[in-house]
């Protein structure tokens, strides 16, 4: 098991909850944290522990990206008109990476996240190579035709721990992906609750 899976389990154990809904996460088999403290670590948040807490989920769930990332998207939230937390999680749906994890290109948003890296992703014909490339409504995204014969691909389509969203319109035949719409909160699939309400009030006090 390499390094980037560990990590990402670790990070399953110290939230307590299986954020990306995989079955192997050992928070189906035991929920406290890692370490021989583990058990231990179960004391009452104070207001500002549960808004770094829903602050962590959000920003791991996204293949961990960086606090630098992270902060940006939440400055240009503010900016933008309506609420916040919502203009927070549509622009972090926006990102290409992932949009491929969506799409069921690949079986995690790490691989996501590499696979873009990698170059085997194309949106409207042109090569992208940067995970955090801002998806506009319509664009068209597809896999790289020598891409779409591994094996990782072929077997993503057919997990079932996950659908792809109704805001997203895919084509698996021809691995294609069109985002239909700005997803809200309650559209994003994700196994577990967010609250990105709180990570503004985090980033606002």
């Amino acid at each position: 098991m390499s390094k980037r899976h560990e990590a990402k389990y670790k990070i399953d154990r110290r939230m307590g909850q299986n954020i990306w809904g995989r079955p192997k996460s050992p928070v189906n088999r035991r929920e406290y944290g890692p370490g021989q403290h583990g058990q231990r670590r179960k004391g009452k948040l104070s207001d500002y522990g549960v808004q770094l807490r829903a602050k962590q989920k959000l920003r791991f769930y996204y293949a961990n990206i960086t606090e630098k990332q992270f902060r940006a998207i939440y400055d240009e939230a503010i900016r933008m008109k309506g609420d916040s937390g919502a203009n927070m999680i549509g622009l972090l749906e926006r990102r290409l990476d992932a949009m491929v994890y969506r799409a069921k290109f690949v079986p995690t948003v790490f691989a996501a996240r590499q696979f873009v890296n990698h170059g085997h992703v194309k949106v409207n014909g042109r090569r992208v190579n940067i995970a955090s490339y801002r998806v506009k409504v319509g664009d068209l995204i597809e896999v790289r035709d020598k891409s779409k014969e591994m094996v990782m691909v072929l077997e993503a389509k057919d997990l079932p721990e996950r659908d792809v969203p109704d805001y997203i319109e895919v084509d698996h035949t021809k691995f294609t992906a069109k985002m239909s719409r700005i997803p809200t909160l309650t559209d994003v699939p994700y196994p577990v609750a967010m609250e990105p309400h709180l990570v503004v009030e985090f980033y606002s006090r």
